[in-house]
């Protein structure tokens, strides 16, 4: 076990905390993360539950976590005229604590900086694996020969194309599309504030189609439903125009937010998507968060990435070197609590296909009753199983 090699591919969220957990308990870890850097910015993640709270107490970070929070916002459900029909309440949208993402990138990668080399800059390009290890090509350094290889890259996960196969085999489009923004002048500029400055958030609808703006998920958020992804997914300009064709003439001041995301320095756009995997590993390779089981806004996916790396981390220094039984004890833990991203669907609940959808889905956060129900439901399915113990540093 030490002096094993491991390579990580991503330094999102489940990247980094692999990379800690195992470097603190002895392997040569390198992480590659195509980016020039940790990301800043970007939605505001949560975590609810007895798990998170102690898989977060565990890696030593949830008083960080704690001090670099968001303030959970309401969103008020409105119509045209701005008139408030219904609050989905920030505890429903927020969780336990809720921090950005970017936020928590950044802590994660402080907290393993010193016991794993990060390589930013570059990404993987060919995998090769035997029975010696797993030899590993890059877009700019040499190639190198690795003990394992864990695909921590998101829902795009190059690892797991090269290593399971293409993407649309193990990855489901649900039909809808999201966009976030920040960093623009304009679109502070049409937030509306309260006393202490923090930004109301306005959550209007059209059919198929949601606009946010304010609060502290993200300044701009849009879903919206769509026949097939008529984009470029890295040119912006193409993406930009994907959302405009989509979102415009929608109704309310959704043409000015358009607008402002033309100046947004933080600017993202993806589908929605759902793993097809009941698997996580394969010969020397492993996937963890989002490659291997995303359901994006599902609202788990963060905290999902970080028990995925401490149960790998857990069964790699349990197995003493035997990474054969170590991957399969991870892909036997994982199968419960990734079972969640393998249903469902946040685009109708988000941008209800019809006027009468839309009208239900507020109805019920304006009946008392039934918000005391959806709150109760929350909290059930939060994340409640005990973690293994491991004897990890």
């Amino acid at each position: 076990m030490p002096g094993t090699k491991v390579l990580i591919s991503g330094a999102g969220i489940g990247g980094p905390a692999l990379a800690g957990w195992l470097g603190r308990n002895g392997f040569e870890v390198t992480v590659v993360e195509k980016a020039p850097g940790i990301r800043p910015g970007g939605q505001a993640v949560d975590f609810k539950g007895r798990t998170h709270r102690e898989v977060l107490t565990r890696m030593g970070v949830l008083d960080e976590i704690h001090a670099r929070q968001t303030s959970k916002t309401d969103w008020r459900l409105i119509d045209e005229t701005e008139r408030v029909k219904a609050v989905i309440p920030g505890e429903f949208l927020g969780g336990d604590v809720e921090i950005l993402r970017g936020d928590l990138a950044d802590i994660l990668h402080r907290s393993s900086a010193d016991v794993a080399e990060y390589v930013f800059g570059d990404e993987v390009t060919a995998i090769r694996d035997g029975a010696a290890g797993v030899d590993v090509e890059f877009a700019r350094r040499n190639a190198k020969r690795f003990d394992l290889v864990i695909g921590a890259d998101g829902a795009h996960s190059a690892v797991r194309r090269l290593a399971f196969g293409p993407e649309a085999d193990y990855m489901r489009p649900l039909g809808y599309y999201y966009a976030l923004a920040g960093g623009s002048p304009s679109i502070a500029d049409l937030e509306t504030r309260l006393p202490d400055g923090r930004a109301i958030a306005y959550a209007y609808n059209a059919p198929g189609r949601l606009a946010v703006l304010g609060g502290q998920k993200a300044p701009s958020l849009f879903v919206f439903k769509a026949d097939r992804p008529d984009y470029d997914r890295h040119d912006t300009e193409s993406q930009l125009r994907f959302l405009e064709s989509h979102l415009a003439d929608a109704g309310w001041r959704v043409d000015q937010m358009l607008q402002a995301c033309r100046e947004a320095s933080d600017f993202y756009l993806d589908a929605l998507v759902r793993t097809r995997m009941s698997s996580f590993t394969r010969g020397r390779v492993a996937l963890v968060g989002d490659a291997g089981y995303a359901n994006t806004l599902g609202g788990f996916g963060t905290g999902l990435a970080l028990i995925g790396a401490y149960v790998l981390a857990g069964e790699l220094v349990a197995a003493r070197g035997d990474h054969g039984a170590a991957l399969t004890a991870y892909d036997a833990r994982m199968r419960k609590p990734t079972k969640i991203a393998r249903s469902g669907n946040a685009g109708p609940f988000l941008a209800p296909p019809t006027r009468r959808r839309i009208q239900l889905r507020d109805w019920s956060f304006a009946s008392r009753p039934v918000l005391r129900t959806m709150m109760w439901m929350a909290d059930k399915f939060a994340t409640d199983d005990a973690l293994p113990a491991y004897d990890l540093r």
